[in-house]
């Protein structure tokens, strides 16, 4: 298979690093993603300016191209302009810390899932349970690429991607793959005032994050309890059960 991989985290990430490494056992991998650090940009296009794309080299070898854009802007670039050849699946990751509940919508990871998807190309997104950049990426990397291995072969609809997360345990500590729903957790938001060294006034996003879905067939849940959580998301917003409702307006 020819496979793109991007992310969110930017191409010098460990997480991106360990999945290449992994999904080379699978197919020819591709690398087109974010010069630097974009997360929680969501599905944010560049419109503004021109993008610029930078050939990046690994021990002498083409590693992928370095974008100075959003995760999404690299998907687009790379399937459009940057490959040779229409990739066969696309993998996003490996991001660091859980994209469940309400944090799938505002991800770059799964928003470059998402683009892929939109796109035409079966597409999957993969996160691990830690924001520790130390953190070995190398069980979630195994995971993602035997996911990856199957995504032609799972009949997905073509409005679907895969959201996969994954607990930050040692291979012996899980449980194995569960497939999941979307949880409701959520953040419980606040911004610190703050005064920089002129005095001047600014605010700092901080909050807590608040666990209101503890059941396993969660995607919070599941991971939680030592599962590598597998999601099918779609992007299909329309309320169907509101509709008959909205008819008296």
């Amino acid at each position: 298979m020819n496979i793109l991989v991007t992310n969110d985290d930017g191409i010098d990430s460990p997480g991106i690093m360990a999945l290449v490494q992994a999904l080379r056992t699978v197919g020819t991998v591709t690398v087109v993603a974010p010069d630097r650090q974009q997360s929680a940009v969501g599905h944010a296009l560049t419109v503004s300016r021109p993008l610029r794309a930078t050939k990046v080299r690994r021990d002498g070898v083409l590693f992928g191209y370095a974008v100075d854009g959003t995760p999404a802007d690299c998907v687009k670039l790379g399937i459009s302009t940057l490959l040779s050849e229409r990739p066969d699946i696309l993998v996003s990751g490996i991001n660091h810390g859980a994209n469940t509940s309400i944090n799938i919508m505002y991800s770059g990871t799964v928003s470059a899932a998402t683009e892929g998807m939109m796109l035409g190309v079966p597409s999957m997104a993969v996160s691990i349970d830690s924001l520790d950049y130390r953190t070995d990426c190398e069980v979630a990397a195994r995971y993602a690429a035997e996911i990856a291995s199957k995504l032609l072969s799972l009949g997905m609809p073509d409005d679907t991607l895969l959201n996969v997360n994954v607990p930050a345990l040692a291979q012996e500590q899980i449980h194995g793959i569960k497939v999941t729903r979307q949880g409701v957790s959520g953040w419980e938001d606040n911004y610190e005032r703050r005064k920089d060294p002129m005095g001047r006034e600014y605010f700092w996003l901080s909050g807590n994050y608040l666990v209101r879905d503890t059941n396993t067939d969660s995607d919070e849940g599941a991971m939680k309890a030592g599962y590598v959580s597998v999601t099918p998301v779609r992007y299909r917003l329309t309320n169907e059960e509101f509709l008959t409702q909205l008819t008296t307006l």
